[in-house]
């Protein structure tokens, strides 16, 4: 499958146009990674309160055991300990709910930054690639479509006399028109090499083995 232009300064646009989109991809890729990184600085409170919580829950864990091997009234002085071991994990809770909530916001973050920009230039340049793409292969079918193993240029022909631009029609040979009314090989040959030219094609041989290579 033709992936490329013939013409060097087609193919060169269309190479520069893939390698831009894959730098612009790194790019994004790379403000997404610092923007996370950045994001992420923000949970450092969170990870504060959820070690201070953790250190109370344990303190006060280790606290309680003790004043309950005190001999009839363990029970009793256990109680505040236990409440306050109980808060403790309260507030470890509370730490590890904001740096979840910072750690997700940090990744939808990195991935808008991606999927944003990079999104928006991959649609225009598919739309552009495979565009080109559909137009080379369906001519590279026209031109193996002709008897006798020559290419049937005529279809190309009548393409760019609807569509090429007149100051390219204008440059051509005088007489072109009339001769492709007229069937004359040259002049059908002249106007397909017009269309050829804009996807960036060669002109087939032309029976003397010689390749045409218009503009």
């Amino acid at each position: 499958m033709r992936l490329y232009a013939d013409r060097p300064d087609r193919r060169a646009r269309q190479l520069a146009a893939d390698l831009g989109l894959v730098v612009w991809l790194v790019l994004w890729v790379l403000v997404a990674r610092v923007v996370h990184g950045a994001v992420l600085v923000l949970a450092e409170p969170g990870r504060a309160l959820s070690d201070l919580g953790r250190s109370i829950s344990d303190t006060m864990g280790s606290a309680a055991g003790a004043a309950d091997g005190v001999p009839l009234v363990g029970d009793e002085l256990a109680t505040p300990f236990d409440a306050l071991g109980n808060a403790g994990e309260s507030v470890t809770g509370a730490g590890q709910s904001a740096q979840d909530a910072v750690a997700t916001l940090a990744t939808v973050l990195a991935v808008v930054l991606v999927v944003l920009p990079v999104g928006w230039l991959l649609l225009r340049w598919l739309r552009w690639r495979l565009g080109w793409l559909r137009e080379a292969q369906a001519t590279d079918r026209l031109l193996a479509s002709g008897a006798q193993g020559m290419p049937d240029l005529e279809l190309l022909a009548a393409r760019a006399m609807a569509t090429a631009p007149l100051s390219l029609l204008a440059a051509l040979p005088a007489g072109t028109g009339a001769g492709w009314r007229t069937g004359d090989p040259a002049a059908v040959r002249a106007l397909a090499g017009l269309e050829l030219q804009r996807l960036g094609l060669h002109l087939p041989t032309d029976g003397t083995g010689v390749v045409s290579q218009p503009g």
